[in-house]
């Protein structure tokens, strides 16, 4: 048995033909796309929260769930601890929230609003707010709350409402 001799690859030749050009790659590099989505998901966490109504209210705590959310941005009635009441962050008296509402109300297609009340104010300034609003066209009034608060039964609630 004899050993066979293999041609050196000294001397330059290779075996085969060379193409003239290369092939077109057939796979989709999908990297720099995962790459920024998760950028955009950043950003959206990050500005999500900061797109909430700004006015400083210490909402009560409540074992309530959240309401299901409109195409259209709801309007948010806010009474202060101070006893200001705001449409969005617009200040408004007390003798013109009727006239105003009614107004918001023509140029509205939902009649939701949310009312978000300082835990201190007294009951009776709450129902007289909500009677306005009703005055003013807006039949489906939410209260907004923060959740984990108390339930009647006695159970914890965690921050889901649950």
């Amino acid at each position: 048995m004899g050993a066979s001799v293999q041609p050196s690859a000294a001397n330059g030749r290779r075996r085969g033909r060379r193409r003239s050009r290369a092939r077109p790659m057939a796979e989709i590099n999908v990297t720099p796309f995962v790459d920024v989505m998760l950028v955009l998901l950043i950003i959206f966490m990050v500005a999500a929260p900061l797109m909430t109504v700004g006015v400083p209210v210490e909402l009560p705590k409540t074992a309530a769930g959240a309401l299901p959310g409109d195409e259209e941005e709801p309007l948010t009635v806010t009474m202060t601890a101070g006893g200001e009441i705001q449409i969005q962050t617009t200040p408004v008296a007390p003798d013109e929230l009727i006239a105003k509402l009614r107004a918001i109300a023509a140029e509205r297609s939902s009649d939701q609003v949310f009312l978000r009340a300082d835990g201190a104010i007294p009951y009776e300034a709450v129902m007289q707010v909500m009677g306005a609003l009703n005055a003013g066209g807006f039949s489906s009034v939410g209260l907004v709350t923060d959740v984990g608060g108390p339930s009647l039964d006695g159970r914890a609630v965690d921050d889901t409402g649950q």
